[in-house]
C-alpha cells in the first residue's frame, strides 16, 4: 500500500496541499502592515483609506463564508479549494500590477474572494477525514498554518520587499499560488470513499446533504443564541488579531518608538509565532480535556488584558509590548475554539455551513476594526511621517488600541454568557464546557 492508497497517509498529503494554499492566504491578508508605507506612497492614501484597502480583502471574505459552507457541504474541498487557490492567485497578480488605488482595491478584494473559501474547505475536509476527537487539534493545527503565514508576512516579507520591491514579491506569490491550487485538485477528495479508499476507523461517512436540509440548518443557526455568542467571540478574537498583525501593529511601533519598519516587524513576528504555537496547543489541550468553553473563555479574557496594556500605558516599555504581542498571538487559539464548539452542536452534514457562519463573524471583525482604528487615528494625524509611515499622536494610538481591547473584552463577556447558558442547561450540549 503506497502513500496515495493508504487513507491515513493520503489525508495528510491532501491536508498539506490545502494548508499550503491557506499559508498563502494568511501571507496576503496580513501583508499590509509591512507594505503600508509603500502603499501610502504609491497610492497616496490616508489612514482610513489604507484601512479600507486592507479591509477590502476581509469584506468579500466575510460575505462569501456562508455560501462557501454550502458549497463545501455539497461539492467538497477538492473543487472549492482548488478554484479558490486560482482566484486568489490571479488577484495577487492583479494587485502587483495595479497602478491606482481603485485597481489595488479591486485586486485585493479578488484575493479575498479566492481566499474566503479555503479555511472552511479545510475544516470540511477535516470533518470528513479525521475523528471527532481530533477535530479541535486539526483546527488548531490549521490555525498554526495561519501563524506561519503571519510570520512570513512580517520580517521575511519586509526583507524580501526591501531587496526586490513589493510588486515583484506579490507577483511571485501569485505564481506560487497557482501551483499550490493544482496540488489541491490532484490530492484532495470529499471523503476516503470518494477517493476510492477504505474508511478510516472512527470516521463516519458523511451523509449527502440536500439544499432543503441546508436551508433548515441555516434557519436553525439564525435562531441559535449560542451561535450569535460564538460569532461575537470570533468577531473579537479574529478581528483583533488580523488588525494587530495585519495593519496597525507595525505603524504603532514605528511612530511611538521611532523604529524602522523592518525592526518594528519583529514585534508582529512575535505575535505570529504566538499564532503558530497557540491554536495548536490550545486545540490539543481542549481535545485532551474534552472541554471547549472554559479554555475559550479564559483565553479570551487574557487576550483582552494583553491588548489593554497599550491603551492603559500608551508607551509601555518595549519588552512589555513584545510580551503583549506574543501573548495575543498565542491566545488567539482560544478564539478558534468557537469553531469547534459550533461544529459539535450541529449534524455532521452541516459542519461546513455551521463553521462558516461563525467564521463569517471573524472576518466581519477583520473588515470593520482596521477601518475604525484608521478613522480614530486620522483624528490625531500630525502631518508628519516617521520611517516612511504617516505619524499620529501617541494619544491617538491609545484611543485606537482602546477600541481593539474593548472589542475583545466584549467577546470575553459573550464567552462568559455561553458558560452560564451551558450550566443552566440552555445550550445543546454540556459536553462543550
Amino acid at each position: 500500500m503506497n502513500v496515495l492508497s493508504d487513507p491515513t497517509k493520503r489525508r495528510w498529503l491532501a491536508w498539506a496541499a490545502l494548508a499550503t494554499v491557506f499559508l498563502l492566504v494568511n501571507l496576503h491578508r496580513l501583508s499590509t502592515a509591512v507594505l503600508s508605507g509603500r502603499l501610502t506612497a504609491d497610492f497616496g492614501t490616508t489612514a482610513s483609506q489604507l484601512g479600507t484597502l486592507h479591509a477590502s480583502f476581509f469584506l468579500i471574505y466575510a460575505v462569501i463564508q456562508i455560501p462557501t459552507g454550502v458549497l463545501a457541504d455539497r461539492v467538497g474541498p477538492r473543487y472549492v479549494g482548488s478554484i479558490g487557490g486560482v482566484v486568489l492567485s490571479l488577484g495577487a497578480i492583479g494587485f502587483a500590477l495595479s497602478e491606482s488605488y481603485l485597481a489595488a482595491f479591486a485586486a485585493r478584494a479578488l484575493i479575498g474572494l479566492g481566499s474566503g473559501v479555503i479555511f472552511v474547505s479545510i475544516l470540511r475536509f477535516c470533518a470528513n477525514w479525521y475523528r471527532a476527537d481530533e477535530f479541535a487539534t486539526m483546527t488548531g493545527l490549521t490555525g498554526s498554518i495561519a501563524g506561519l503565514g503571519a510570520i512570513l508576512a512580517t520580517t521575511p516579507l519586509a526583507v524580501t520587499v526591501d531587496r526586490i520591491g513589493w510588486r515583484p514579491t506579490i507577483l511571485g506569490l501569485g505564481l506560487v499560488g497557482i501551483g499550490a491550487a493544482a496540488s489541491v485538485f490532484v490530492l484532495a477528495r470529499q471523503s476516503p470513499a470518494a477517493a476510492g479508499l477504505e474508511p478510516i476507523a472512527g470516521v463516519p461517512e458523511q451523509p449527502a446533504v440536500t439544499l432543503a436540509e441546508l436551508g433548515g440548518h441555516l434557519r436553525s443557526l439564525a435562531r441559535d443564541v449560542d451561535q450569535w455568542l460564538l460569532s461575537a467571540v470570533f468577531f473579537a478574537g479574529n478581528g483583533a488579531m488580523l488588525t494587530l498583525v495585519g495593519l496597525w501593529g507595525v505603524p504603532y511601533i514605528v511612530v511611538v518608538y521611532d523604529f524602522d519598519v523592518t525592526t518594528a516587524s519583529y514585534f508582529t513576528l512575535l505575535a505570529s509565532i504566538g499564532v503558530l504555537v497557540g491554536p495548536m496547543t490550545i486545540g490539543w489541550l481542549s481535545d485532551r480535556l474534552e472541554r471547549r468553553l472554559l479554555p475559550m473563555t479564559a483565553g479570551i479574557g487574557l487576550f483582552a488584558v494583553a491588548l489593554g496594556t497599550i491603551p492603559v500605558f500608551g508607551r509601555p516599555p518595549v519588552a512589555v509590548v513584545a510580551v503583549a504581542y506574543l501573548a495575543c498571538g498565542f491566545l488567539f487559539g482560544a478564539a478558534m475554539l468557537s469553531l469547534s464548539v459550533v461544529k459539535e452542536r450541529y449534524p455532521a452534514g452541516a459542519s461546513g455551513v455551521a463553521t462558516a457562519t461563525v467564521n463569517t463573524a471573524g472576518f466581519v471583525g477583520g473588515t470593520i476594526l482596521p477601518t475604525v482604528m484608521g478613522m480614530a487615528l486620522d483624528a490625531y494625524r500630525t502631518g508628519e511621517t516617521v520611517g516612511g509611515t504617516v505619524a499620529y499622536t501617541q494619544f491617538g494610538y491609545r484611543i485606537a488600541f482602546g477600541i481593539l481591547a474593548g472589542t475583545v473584552a466584549v467577546g470575553f463577556l459573550c464567552a462568559c454568557w455561553l458558560v452560564v447558558r451551558d450550566r443552566n442547561g440552555h445550550a445543546a450540549s454540556s459536553k462543550s464546557l
